[in-house]
């Protein structure tokens, strides 16, 4: 087993570090949401907390980690009797994104079940996690179903395995941590709120730091074990603190007064529920205990609610998770401050040390090692509540220079511009859209738009299966070995069932799409003021891609040439702050927008055939520029609609076209590519009739053979 990195030598990232450590005291806060840029040492102090929590005492032999002292009087190992149990480190386990629902909550074997009447499961990673850490990485990229298994367990502190009629329960008592990174999708509000706590992590831009960040990490893939002794003594330290916080939590005292700050703090910041409130109030006492208190402090509310708060205040997903700290003050300060002789402690601890500033990826800021100015707080431990010795002072802003003289603007080529660029304007308010689907059945990733064979939905028939047993068709498995009981020689009340007759249930949900936006920013658009509906409209398609689960992809043209703005991803957040920025001028290169288009598919079916795409286009229909390709502009628009229709993308024209008289181009391009076209206005779900329920072509879709396709 390869050497750890260790916790204590991490630099920086204060608020991380101290998050981890609150859940190691209380397991009850209910885990980390670890949120940031790539290259933060998010993954590297997660893997390295496992190191810090105490050893566990388990029944010798039980899969399921049974303490010896109350062991689970369901566990599927037990009954376990009162002997003496053994001690072993307390678990890490990872799980990966393409794990499967059986390997997160366990297998139960189906045929030993109906043939034997026997239990025989295998536990899953949920089982292995027990009294540990439960690791997933990229949080926001499992499927949703896998995340509400996830978060049940972790809610009631137990897992369930149901398989026709057989049940096995098992505990599940563990430390969730999840990383992600936002820029490749968010999670969903509902279960961003599961998460006890959230941290958001960025990468120091001070020289000195990531320059220290270099020299341990250098140091420790150079002699792993060596560099690990040389952090053990803070490593011993942190781990002391952790088991003595552990001990103190249940004398720490929740008085009314602290009750009522946060209640306060919840309703101040109109926080949702009381989840909120249930998670400061364990954080608050958890900080006490870390800081070796038995009264919890205003301090302590405060730095609760800046963990506990800022992922529960979106309305929207493009809303930035954050907390405004002065209002939180203002809050706070309504309230007086607890009478300290009401803290029963005769020996408060001392006021700690600075920490040295914090950097992405180790400890605190110490080149010459743990004996150099380790600490009071273990070398590299957060100080309880993350005072001011954390801030960093402004950087001195240099003088303003004279303005230069305003330059003339750059005129366009001639015969390239329809005139002069024009600044970015703000969407307009989004609204509720109807939903655009692909037609046929697909067999995509889970989602929430177009139909598709998945493995959670409604039974729609059964198959012989193709691998290991998922989700047994009982009629279906009956009816296959019925015929045979007699050649079996059976005998009793019960069926013979062997591994032919096994039958897999054939289930159809929603899957998600890549739906394409190809957006006409050229001057026509700006002409009439019509680009601030235009984002509007987009936006509003954005949110409904959000919550349906697509990726999305974002292609604008203008001037002379089409540009790939933003590559099919699922961070929608992203597609949308792109759009914001997106200037506008220039003639119309229609045809070359969607030869771009066509060239993004291509290459993104490649890399994910199974994800069927739907083409957005947001045009006024006029075609007067084609771009290097040369020739006439309108000839080289029919001839890339015509391509995309051959290649089976699913299109729908958004028409842009405003003012009392219209030329239908719009129209025209949409027969072109085999869908239909949709006003602005039209667009809204209130307004849309039935006419783009399905978005209807009229071939087969290369990557779905039996899908066929209907003209609108």
């Amino acid at each position: 087993m390869s050497t750890p990195y260790p916790f204590t030598a991490v630099v920086g990232q204060t608020d991380l570090r101290l998050a981890l450590l609150l859940n190691a005291v209380s397991p009850a806060v209910g885990g980390v949401l670890v949120r940031g840029e790539k290259g933060t040492a998010k993954s590297t102090a997660v893997r390295a907390l496992s190191a810090l929590l105490p050893a566990v005492d388990v029944v010798p032999g039980c899969r399921f980690s049974c303490a010896p002292v109350a062991p689970d009087p369901d566990c599927p190992d037990g009954p376990h009797g009162t002997g003496p149990g053994g001690a072993r480190p307390a678990r890490m386990v990872e799980l990966p994104v393409g794990a499967s629902e059986d390997r997160l909550v366990g297998a139960l074997d189906i045929e030993r079940a109906l043939a034997e009447g026997v239990k025989a499961f295998e536990p899953g990673l949920l089982a292995d996690a027990h009294r540990g850490i439960l690791y997933v990485d990229e949080v926001n990229l499992l499927h949703d179903h896998l995340i509400d298994l996830l978060l049940d367990a972790a809610a009631m502190g137990a897992s369930y395995v149901e398989r026709e009629g057989v049940s096995v329960r098992h505990a599940a008592r563990f430390l969730l941590v999840g990383t992600m990174n936002p820029e490749e999708g968010e999670l969903r509000p509902q279960l961003l709120d599961r998460f006890g706590l959230t941290v958001e992590v960025a990468a120091s831009r001070e020289p000195a730091q990531r320059v220290e960040v270099v020299r341990r990490r250098l140091a420790y893939e150079d002699d792993p074990a060596g560099f690990a002794a040389r952090w053990s003594g803070d490593e011993e330290q942190v781990r002391a603190r952790v088991t003595a916080a552990r001990a103190l939590l249940p004398q720490v005292r929740l008085g009314d007064n602290a009750l009522l700050q946060i209640a306060a703090t919840c309703a101040g910041f109109e926080v949702d529920g009381m989840r909120a409130d249930i998670v400061m109030a364990r954080t608050a006492t958890a900080l006490a205990a870390w800081a070796g208190r038995t009264a919890v402090l205003k301090e302590d509310i405060r730095q609760a609610a800046l963990l506990a708060l800022p992922h529960r205040r979106r309305r929207n997903p493009f809303d930035a998770p954050g907390l405004d700290e002065d209002r939180l003050d203002e809050i706070l300060d309504q309230f007086p401050d607890e009478d300290p002789q009401d803290d029963p402690d005769p020996d408060p601890e001392p006021e700690p040390e600075p920490e040295p500033e914090p950097g992405p990826d180790g400890g605190p800021e110490n080149p010459q090692g743990p004996d150099d100015g380790g600490g009071p707080d273990g070398g590299g431990v957060p100080p309880q509540g993350g005072g001011p010795q954390d801030a960093q002072p402004p950087a001195q802003q240099p003088a303003e220079a004279p303005a230069a003289p305003p330059e003339a603007a750059p005129q366009p080529p001639a015969g390239e511009a329809g005139g002069p660029e024009q600044a970015a304007v703000r969407a307009a308010e989004p609204f509720r859209t109807r939903m655009l689907s692909v037609p046929g059945l697909g067999e995509g990733a889970a989602g929430r738009r177009s139909r598709a064979r998945t493995a959670h939905g409604r039974t729609t028939g059964a198959q012989r299966p193709r691998g290991q047993l998922t989700k047994l068709h009982l009629a279906a498995t009956v009816h296959a070995a019925a015929p045979h009981q007699k050649a079996r020689g059976r005998s009793g009340r019960g069926l013979l069932i062997r591994k032919d007759d096994l039958r897999q249930a054939t289930r159809e949900g929603r899957e998600g799409n890549l739906v394409l936006f190809v957006v006409d920013a050229s001057g026509s658009m700006a002409a009439r003021q019509r680009m601030s509906a235009v984002k509007g409209a987009v936006l509003s398609l954005l949110l409904d891609a959000y919550q349906r689960r697509d990726k999305v992809g974002l292609v604008t043209f203008r001037g002379a040439a089409a540009e790939l703005a933003l590559p099919p991803t699922s961070s929608v957040d992203a597609a949308a702050a792109r759009l914001e920025k997106l200037p506008t001028g220039g003639r119309t290169p229609l045809g070359p927008g969607l030869l771009k288009a066509h060239e993004v598919l291509r290459i993104e079916r490649l890399r994910d055939p199974s994800r069927r795409p739907l083409l957005v286009v947001v045009t006024d229909g006029r075609a007067t520029s084609a771009g290097s390709a040369g020739g006439d502009p309108r000839e080289l628009t029919a001839r890339s609609a015509r391509l995309l229709a051959a290649d089976g993308v699913a299109s729908v024209v958004v028409d842009c076209e405003s003012g009392p008289v219209r030329l239908g181009l719009a129209g025209a391009l949409a027969a072109e590519l085999g869908g239909p076209a949709v006003t602005l206005d039209g667009l809204r779900a209130d307004s849309l009739a039935g006419l783009v329920k399905d978005v209807r072509t009229a071939v087969t879709t290369p990557a779905s053979p039996n899908t066929t396709r209907r003209a609108a």
